[in-house]
């Protein structure tokens, strides 16, 4: 994974594409700054989980830029996850993950709200990039409701 965000980055600068450039650049800064942290060498399970985060900050920016006014920005910023996107692997749907969760659900003995916490966790677990942590959320609350 690391090799091909290299080879992208490479890409990038060959086509002049700077927001590609400084998208695949942050994702590589967050890994070696993680690597570095802990000591340690990332698997590529980890490093979809750092890029996963990056999109998510990216996504969550989106709202202040455009309460703003910054639509040059909100666009970069869509742009930026487009690129990033290509990373993760294919989003799940709520249709595809109602019956991931009823079985994490039943696993757990989950029964109402106030086992919402250990269903998120082994949901997170289970599915990990496959779909973000706010639709994971939707989906756990209303089965248990």
């Amino acid at each position: 994974m690391k090799e091909k965000l290299l080879n992208d980055l490479k890409d990038a600068m060959k086509e002049k594409n700077e927001i590609k450039k400084n998208a695949v650049q942050m994702v590589r800064a967050a890994i070696l700054q993680v690597e570095k942290d802990k000591g340690i060498k990332l698997e590529d399970k980890q490093i979809i989980e750092i890029i996963a985060k990056e999109v998510k900050k990216r996504k969550d920016s989106i709202d202040d830029y455009e309460r703003g006014g910054r639509e040059d920005l909100v666009n970069q910023i869509k742009e930026e996850i487009h690129y990033l996107e290509v990373y993760l692997p294919k989003q799940l749907s709520v249709d595809e993950l109602k019956p991931i969760i009823q079985n994490i659900i039943q696993k757990t003995g989950a029964t109402s709200i106030k086992d919402m916490g250990t269903v998120m966790k082994c949901a997170k677990e289970e599915i990990g990039a496959s779909a973000d942590g706010k639709t994971i959320n939707e989906v756990v609350k209303s089965l248990l409701n």
